[in-house]
């Protein structure tokens, strides 16, 4: 069986060397590098499953490289930043960061989170089952492809977004709460004050409705969490 690839991208060595230790106990195969410039080189050469990236870097930022990645690639981003204000939190999301943890870290939680990030792009990835479609107005999901089309174009989505977009979907009218959201997409428990699934829900409309602010897909039902559909 072919070994995952992760690339940690951090300018900091004693950073890198702490998480390949962790990460190659685990079996994990491991790049590294320590620019964003670095780092972009490395994403167009090698095939990766995960990248782990850091945003303070100097010359290119990992917001400058998770930007750029996200032009071609759809490989799941865990972001790390020194920086606890929720703005940045809200940024490294924004670009196109699939998962975010401040530092000073546990490795172990960053591992947890690493394996749940791979389980899900696996299962968006490996889907045999037999063929479904969900179309709704101007939108539709090809479950099986992974892919979702607007007018017939292809939305790229991060495979957060799709997943999200996916649990509402596949359970369309029905209302999940934000805690709920977070657990069966991140697989993880929920803590109070997570504004993660706010801003993936914020990109998703962007991407998907004419106006975000006036939705036709995603709707929020204020004290409760999402719905797709009326």
């Amino acid at each position: 069986m072919e070994k995952e690839t992760i690339l940690i991208v951090d300018d900091e060595k004693e950073i890198r060397d702490l998480i390949e230790i962790y990460l190659k106990n685990e079996g994990y195969e491991v790049l590294m590098a320590s620019t964003g410039l670095e780092a972009i080189e490395i994403v167009q050469n090698k095939k990766l499953d995960l990248i782990i990236l850091d945003i303070m870097m100097p010359v290119v930022s990992g917001i400058d490289a998770c930007i750029k990645i996200r032009e071609q690639h759809n490989t799941p981003i865990i972001m790390l930043s020194a920086k606890v204000e929720d703005i940045d939190k809200i940024l490294g999301l924004s670009v196109g960061a699939d998962d975010y943890l401040t530092k000073p870290f546990n490795p172990l939680e960053l591992i947890a989170r690493v394996k749940a990030q791979l389980r899900r792009f696996k299962k968006l990835n490996n889907n045999t089952s037999s063929p479904k479609v969900l179309e709704e107005g101007v939108l539709k999901m090809n479950l099986e492809a992974g892919k979702v089309y607007k007018n017939e174009m292809e939305i790229s989505l991060t495979p957060t977004e799709y997943n999200i977009l996916k649990l509402l979907w596949v359970n369309k009218g029905m209302v999940f709460k934000i805690e709920t959201i977070y657990e069966r997409v991140w697989e993880q428990e929920y803590f109070d004050n997570n504004n993660t699934v706010m801003v993936h829900i914020r990109k998703l409309r962007e991407k998907i409705e004419d106006n975000p602010r006036i939705p036709d897909y995603i709707f929020t039902v204020w004290g409760v969490g999402y719905k797709f559909g009326e």
